[in-house]
């Protein structure tokens, strides 16, 4: 039985109270592990071979040691600190320990380079790094231009200038003296974000306390968390997604998670992990899911999943088919930003419409609406948006980290306006556009690269594509995909057309791309979104 059985009702009566004082470290994983200890992480290396497991008390105990060895370098509540930890037990110890402190931690992939990590830096004006060994020579080829920066901390041996996480966890005390630290306030700042957009240097999102305890409606409908799950996401540790299901959402509702410290993806060997580890529920990107779906899942023992989720872009119902045919679990697929929790899903109560981002999520007033902040009727396309309330509504942030102008852009008329285009059919279901500011216009039509995006996708020469509006004299713009082939398969004229004549009998016949260019790789954040912008430069 799912976590809500009726949505219409739910939806009509949920309100999630937020507390004047939360602090995630003590109100969730230490009251777990005082109250009913239980499995809280499943740690495994990235062969798949050693896997430990840890129970709540585990995390309380060490995330206090860290805590207490941060206090003893002065660390105090308000200071900044770069992170940039894989998929590794320390990751969770120094992001547990810096929330009960209040030092703001701000997560980066291990993507980064060392210019991104100056960036960061001083944009933030940091005064702490913390780091695995790998990544130290990123930061010490570029400390000396970050004069805000004075503690480095790294996980691994020791290194001239730098504090180890061993020095600041195993010589301290596993009881943290509440005492001597300042009032945790909801509205207290807990972490910073930095949100890759198609343009421009990444901006900062502030999350206060209060959007740790917001997740619960994430994981509670959404993800459908219970406490006997062991669920696995898929994401990196520096992406905002790692918050909702690998931090945040799952233990708010008592579940256990999988962390896989593996660099790639090794389908197989994630699939049999699946079987040993008996994992329940399970989160990851479509491109996953359409890599799982090339292959003979019948090898694989999939039966423990009863639950499974997608975000970034709606799945093709063929590729959710298999997966239901191997797992019984349907792919439920989830939309919301950096900026956000879980705004709008699916849920297992409710019919899925393939292709739908699902309604919105209960306690959230989100809605389509227009330019001067007018709901659009159904049908129409307009801004996905979220109501602005004082106090604002549950795990919104409350704009971009000392930039007014890119606040004001998206805060306007009584919305917040997420820079996503989408519909809302009849039934209360939200269909999404595109993004505001890549939408083609060709001969009056407005078109979504994402439509088009989607419908390549069925092709099975397709293995990626991106599609954006090429100037043409004749008809505004046209429709240009840049599309990286499947296994097996060459670029051709023959090809060429074969796809656009499959694109004329899948998709409304004005969205065929009049062009296509085959391509090794598509330009992207670091994020992973695709710059559509740059594709359209290079036109």
């Amino acid at each position: 039985m799912s976590n809500m059985e009726s949505y219409e009702e739910v939806k009509a009566s949920f309100k999630l109270e937020i507390p004047e004082h939360y602090n995630f470290g003590f109100d969730a994983i230490d009251k777990r592990a005082d109250e009913a200890d239980k499995l809280a992480y499943i740690e495994v290396d990235g062969k798949g071979e050693n896997i430990t497991r840890y129970n709540y008390s585990d995390l309380r105990d060490v995330s206090n040691q860290f805590a207490n060895g941060l206090l003893d370098l002065g660390a105090k509540k308000g200071d900044l600190a770069f992170v940039m930890i894989p998929r590794i037990g320390e990751w969770y110890s120094v992001m547990i320990g810096c929330c009960k402190l209040g030092v703001v931690t701000m997560p980066g992939t291990n993507l980064l380079t060392p210019k991104d990590i100056e960036y960061r830096i001083n944009r933030s004006k940091a005064s702490m790094a913390i780091v695995t060994s790998n990544n130290a020579d990123k930061v010490d080829a570029i400390k000396a231009n970050c004069p805000t920066l004075k503690t480095l901390i790294v996980i691994g041996d020791e290194r001239e200038g730098w504090n180890t996480f061993s020095q600041l966890t195993t010589p301290f005390s596993n009881v943290l003296d509440k005492a001597q630290l300042a009032p945790s306030k909801s509205s207290d700042l807990m972490m910073i974000y930095f949100t890759s957009g198609t343009t421009g240097m990444p901006k900062m999102v502030p999350r206060d306390n209060a959007y740790a305890l917001a997740h619960t409606i994430t994981g509670k409908y959404w993800m459908d968390q219970k406490e006997d799950d062991i669920h696995w996401t898929l994401s990196d540790t520096g992406w905002a997604k790692a918050a909702w299901g690998m931090l945040y959402s799952p233990w708010q509702m008592g579940s256990a998670m999988v962390l896989f410290n593996g660099s790639g993806f090794d389908a197989d060997l994630h699939l049999n992990l699946i079987e040993k580890l008996g994992v329940t529920t399970f989160c990851a990107p479509p491109t996953v899911y359409r890599s799982f779906a090339q292959m003979d899942l019948s090898k694989f023992n999939l039966s423990s999943i009863r639950h499974a989720i997608g975000a970034g872009e709606p799945l093709n119902p063929e590729v959710i088919k298999i997966w239901k045919d191997a797992t019984g679990a349907n792919i439920y697929d989830g939309y919301g930003q950096t900026e956000t929790i879980n705004i709008v899903a699916n849920y297992p109560c409710m019919e899925v419409k393939p292709g739908s981002m699902g309604k919105p999520v209960p306690g959230v007033n989100v809605q389509i609406v227009d330019e001067d902040g007018n709901v659009c009727a159904a049908g129409s396309t307009g801004s996905i948006a979220i109501e602005i309330t004082d106090p604002l509504q549950p795990g919104m942030f409350p704009g971009y980290w000392e930039d007014d102008a890119a606040t004001a852009k998206c805060f306007t008329n009584g919305w917040y306006h997420t820079g996503d285009n989408g519909s809302m059919d009849e039934d209360g279901y939200f269909w999404f556009v595109g993004r505001s500011d890549d939408i083609i216009t060709s001969s009056g039509y407005r078109i979504s690269p994402f439509e088009v995006e989607s419908s390549l996708l069925e092709h099975p020469a397709v293995l990626e594509s991106a599609a954006i509006g090429k100037p043409d004299e004749a008809r505004g713009e046209i429709v240009k995909a840049f599309i990286i082939l499947a296994e097996g398969f060459e670029g051709s004229p023959e090809l060429t057309k074969e796809i656009q004549t499959f694109m004329k009998q899948h998709t409304a016949p004005y969205k065929y791309p009049r062009e296509i260019e085959y391509v090794e790789s598509l330009p992207k954040t670091i994020s992973g979104k695709i710059r559509r912008i740059e594709l359209r430069q290079n036109c």
